[in-house]
């Protein structure tokens, strides 16, 4: 057994000397009869290491023993974790017996190696029109929520739990970084009253947590991914909730170990953090794992380094606007500003990648519009430019949707509509076939053949 001594506490950060043999990096050590968790960080000298505490460390002091483990911190893999709740240790927060038939490993892996990843790119629906027509998602891929606060992440996160747990053979995996512990007690509610926990795993690395526990509960979320793709040869889906916690708890780290920060005060190792958890998240040969991001923005500024770094991982971008929130077009999803690799027509094919870019440009136009429109009003624009509002109008109302989540706040029923549906839908606006309908029929309905019977009173 290799003991130590506590040297200096200083918040989270630990400094422990040990006379013997110094424990490797990324190693977990224990302290006050296993009360305190650190892990290393940084080998200071022959005798001196320093850590970070994922625990509290309250009642920690100078000359208490620490005991090495031996080895990194572990996240329970197998079976058994199936419907259950778990922290950053492992250890289950769902008030129910430790699961009995799992193994331990470690939380740092290496990602798959190159000539393991799949290249062929799939489609993954979600139910949602908005996303299925104009920013697809992949199979495989990784796809981000960006928006600022209040503009509907988790509500968008939740509704594709709802819609793709149902008609997804896979797992479901949930990360929470650093979020309120009264969204995660109302998700595990709705996913047990759904019936789909059975298929679920829940992860949580909460707001109140030490920095240190909030950093590793992600790489506890994708060892347990990386064990039903590999070893069980499961397609995943990986939720994480919410990415800017992860590079906010690295960002105390790094203040805490005493680095210099870098741009607007981010650690100067961002990128490098960022990529050890995104690059695991990967389609292999066995199996895939697809991730869905909460991006908080903060300050709604799409220019911060946490926005841009994360941006570079990602196959998709969904970004959430304040604005269209404001005008209760829900989901509250910026058309233009959104973005997918899998509008290609090699993937969705000539029809619906044509049709995605005449929902932009239609789009675009009314945004360059809508300053004349302001200044002088609707009737001085051309019948032509007329038109295009109003085919404009239409669609952003049709590319509105009921969720099932928020039914017993709205009072409207949930819809889950089919690509090929919301294509038809989309179609036969831009043809002015619903030239006739009032645009409020369009508004908060499944398919487009709802709409005539909402435009006719029924």
């Amino acid at each position: 057994m290799n003991i130590g001594t506590v040297v200096s506490v200083r918040g989270s950060v630990v400094d422990i000397r040990f006379p013997a043999h110094l424990p490797a990096i990324h190693s977990l050590l224990h302290a006050r009869q296993g009360k305190t968790a650190i892990e290393v960080l940084a080998q200071i000298d022959a005798h001196h290491v320093r850590g970070i505490a994922l625990t509290p460390t309250q009642g920690l002091a100078r000359g208490n023993p620490v005991q090495d483990s031996g080895g990194p911190l572990l996240a329970p893999v197998g079976k058994g974790v199936l419907s259950r709740m778990f922290d950053v240790f492992g250890n289950t927060i769902d008030r129910l017996p430790p699961p009995s038939d799992v193994q331990w490993r470690s939380v740092h892996q290496p990602p798959p190696p190159l000539k393991r990843r799949s290249t062929r790119s799939e489609i993954f629906e979600t139910g949602i029109k908005i996303i299925d027509v104009l920013m697809p998602l992949e199979r495989g891929g990784k796809a981000g929520l960006f928006g600022g606060a209040g503009v509907g992440k988790t509500v968008l996160l939740t509704e594709m739990i709802h819609n793709m747990i149902g008609h997804q053979a896979g797992v479901s995996i949930f990360c929470g970084i650093g979020e309120r512990c009264r969204e995660g007690e109302e998700l595990y509610r709705e996913m047990q009253e759904a019936g789909v926990l059975p298929n679920m795993v829940m992860i949580y690395g909460q707001m109140d947590e030490p920095p240190g526990s909030r950093f590793r509960v992600g790489l506890a979320a994708l060892t347990m991914a990386e064990y039903f793709r590999d070893d069980e040869h499961r397609d995943v889906l990986l939720l994480i909730d919410n990415i800017f916690r992860f590079i906010q708890a690295g960002m105390e780290i790094s203040g805490l170990m005493g680095q210099m920060p870098s741009r607007q005060g981010y650690q100067p190792t961002l990128g490098t953090e960022l990529s050890s958890l995104e690059e695991r998240i990967a389609n292999t040969d066995s199996g895939a794992i697809t991730s869905i991001q909460a991006v908080y923005v903060p300050a709604d500024d799409l220019t911060d380094p946490a926005a841009v770094h994360t941006f570079s991982h990602l196959s998709a971008s969904i970004v959430l606007s304040r604005n269209r929130a404001a005008e209760g077009l829900f989901p509250a999803i910026d058309p233009l500003q959104s973005s997918s690799k899998m509008t290609t027509t090699g993937i969705v094919g000539e029809r619906h990648y044509t049709l995605a870019g005449k929902i932009r440009q239609t789009l675009a136009q009314y945004a360059d519009l809508k300053d004349i429109i302001a200044m002088l009003g609707l009737e001085q624009l051309s019948p032509e430019d007329r038109n295009i509002v109003g085919r404009a109008r239409r669609l952003e109302r049709f590319l509105t949707q009921p969720f099932f989540t928020t039914e017993q706040f709205t009072g409207l029923q949930g819809k889950l509509v089919s690509l090929e549906d919301a294509l038809d839908g989309c179609e036969r606006i831009l043809a002015d076939e619903c030239k006739d309908y009032p645009e409020s029929a369009l508004y908060m309905i499944g398919t487009i053949n709802e709409a005539k019977g909402k435009a006719n009173g029924k």
